[in-house]
């Protein structure tokens, strides 16, 4: 089956009608959904299913087997209001390949396993990547198990809630030392391919990625008696650094995002008492991007609380050399964005990944796009790239 059908399967699942967005969240009714698109179509081509300790997916064709396993995959779950293809993709294309490789003969002498990971993008809980994280062992159990939604339901709740077990969570090592490689297909997240005339591409590397949570105090009075040399008014701190910082980041090349702000008491004729805020920072280096923290440490009157930090993951030489071998035509392009291969390149595990062009260069929105051909195209990619590592 083609991805294009295979997505055209849960197009309407998770959209808000409002947006035409997506709100595809770890452990909800559309996350079921998803979950058990994901296990008919494993078993409609006869593969094992089996959920892991963290609630991730795993699909395998043949028996796994220590350093064996080929696996191939991505992420179910969006931001709010996401796109189609950022996460999705990647899983009706590993599907997709497979079909394509029992249509052409393809017996692999390697066992496959189509991948589908947890709270990617970290929109409920706060922390992306986690269901990889988790199974890599980069947070520790105690520590996932309490992180809680904006309602206050933490992650063990919300597993439990979905039927599974919240007791054994946490590092997944006998599993990872089955994977031979790990290969994630992902719709482009920027604008490289388009202008290069190419259809897909080889990831190179992840930019190194930090978030940060900071806190502006300030102190609650009247919007209209309140004489402006007598305020205590946090919101122009807050202004003065979002400039600051993005002043920067656009001087070192970096990119600094500032997306999400909780005011107090967040009325209209008050000055605030208390702003919040998040930074989204990423820089081709570890030099620039601990440069734009600093431009952040450094303003006055706020609190700053590092809340991740994912150093620059270069993808393995090896394995991206065979691939630049099998597909020499395409380019190699970076990413700034994170995903769940960059935590297993993290882990030791031999990764690649490869990108299906985006025209319009916007991904975290509806306006995310990628035309059938390109995507076809990369599930040819994806099914070579299958095929010469699991062996013929």
């Amino acid at each position: 089956m083609r991805a294009t059908d295979l997505l055209a399967q849960i197009e309407t699942i998770g959209r808000e009608p409002t947006t035409n967005g997506y709100r595809r969240f770890s452990w909800t009714a559309a996350d079921a959904e998803l979950r058990r698109w994901f296990a008919s179509q494993a078993a409609s081509r006869a593969l094992s299913l089996e959920v892991d300790r963290n609630g991730n997916l795993w699909a395998y064709r043949g028996e796994p087997a220590p350093g064996e396993v080929v696996a191939v995959g991505s992420h179910l779950d969006s931001v709010r209001d996401g796109g189609q293809f950022d996460g999705p993709l990647g899983i009706a294309s590993a599907f997709a390949a497979l079909d394509l490789m029992k249509a052409r003969g393809v017996n692999p002498q390697r066992p496959l396993a189509v991948v589908g990971f947890v709270e990617e993008e970290g929109a409920r809980f706060g922390v992306a990547c986690l269901g990889s994280r988790m199974a890599a062992g980069l947070i520790e159990s105690e520590k996932a198990a309490e992180l809680s939604d904006g309602e206050g339901v933490t992650w063990a709740e919300a597993m439990v809630g979905a039927g599974l077990d919240a007791d054994s969570i946490g590092s997944d090592q006998p599993r990872l030392e089955q994977l031979h490689c790990f290969v994630e297909l992902h719709i482009e997240q920027g604008r490289a391919l388009d202008p290069a005339g190419a259809a897909v591409g080889v990831g190179t590397e992840i930019w190194p990625h930090g978030r940060w949570r900071f806190v502006f105090e300030g102190e609650a009075n009247h919007a209209g008696t309140t004489a402006m040399d007598d305020r205590h008014d946090p919101m122009p701190v807050l202004a003065e650094t979002i400039l600051q910082v993005t002043q920067d980041a656009r001087r070192i090349g970096a990119r600094a995002t500032f997306g999400r702000l909780l005011v107090e008491p967040n009325g209209i004729n008050s000055i605030p008492s208390l702003v919040t805020g998040w930074l989204d920072a990423r820089a081709p280096n570890q030099d620039l991007l601990d440069e734009v923290a600093r431009s952040l440490h450094s303003q006055p009157g706020i609190t700053v609380t590092v809340q991740s930090s994912s150093p620059a993951v270069h993808f393995d030489p090896a394995l991206r050399g065979r691939v630049k071998d099998l597909l020499p035509s395409l380019p190699q392009i970076p990413t700034a964005a994170g995903h769940d291969a960059g935590i297993f390149a993290g882990a030791g595990i031999p990764t690649t990944m490869l990108f299906v062009r985006n025209r319009s260069g916007i991904s975290h929105s509806p306006k995310e796009h990628a035309d059938p051909a390109d995507i076809e195209a990369g599930v040819e990619a994806l099914a070579r790239v299958i095929t010469h590592l699991a062996g013929t």
